[in-house]
């Protein structure tokens, strides 16, 4: 008899310790068959296959694909009605869906979907929403909400490229993601005066707090 601890990789970039007695033979065969029962996956950066807005009737109000999982608009608008029928009446945040892992939220009248894979970590996937849902809260004066998102669409379009590109996450940090939306707003004209206004405070916050 040896005493043995293994260290297991645990799918929130954390490692997990568990400290037992066994002998080798025992722990070879337990390896053995972890291998055996699921296949090792390669990590990879591309953590998120979609970001989606729906309205309260499950209708499209924005979504980004970014990968060929749903090739067409008809299979996208297809599982964006079933991933609204199997969360729109309940009060979790994860969900498990045509092998897909999803996380989401809702707030008035709409609702926040971030997609992964079926092996994904749920808390990265969480921590995009959030810094989606946040990022457009400030942006938006705590006013998420339908009508408001609509008359804003260029802030929610340069915030979701800040915190996502091609499926790698790039920020979560709602306060650099205003930031930087602000930054490239100087380059890219936003309709709405309310949008512009936030952007520009922040700017004004941003010169402040380096001239202390």
């Amino acid at each position: 008899m040896q005493h043995v601890t293994q260290c297991q990789p645990m799918r929130t970039r954390l490692i997990h310790c568990t400290s037992y007695v066994t002998n080798g033979s025992l722990l070879a065969a337990l390896l053995t068959r972890k291998k055996m029962d699921s296949p090792i996956l390669e990590p990879s950066l591309y953590t998120v296959k979609a970001v989606l807005i729906l309205d309260n009737d499950g209708d499209r109000l924005y979504a980004k694909y970014y990968d060929d999982t749903y090739p067409t608009v008809k299979e996208q608008k297809a599982f964006e009605k079933n991933i609204f029928n199997k969360t729109h009446r309940t009060d979790s945040e994860i969900a498990l869906l045509e092998g897909l892992t999803v996380v989401y939220k809702s707030n008035i009248d709409l609702f926040f979907y971030v997609i992964g894979s079926s092996h994904e970590n749920e808390l990265m996937l969480m921590a995009v929403l959030n810094c989606l849902f946040d990022s457009l809260s400030q942006m938006l004066r705590k006013n998420v909400e339908r009508r408001a998102l609509l008359e804003n669409m260029e802030g929610l379009f340069l915030a979701v490229d800040e915190i996502v590109d091609g499926g790698v996450i790039l920020e979560s940090d709602p306060q650099q993601v205003v930031h930087r939306v602000a930054l490239r707003g100087d380059d890219v004209p936003l309709t709405e005066q309310t949008v512009t206004q936030v952007l520009q405070s922040a700017k004004e916050q941003i010169k402040w707090s380096l001239l202390r």
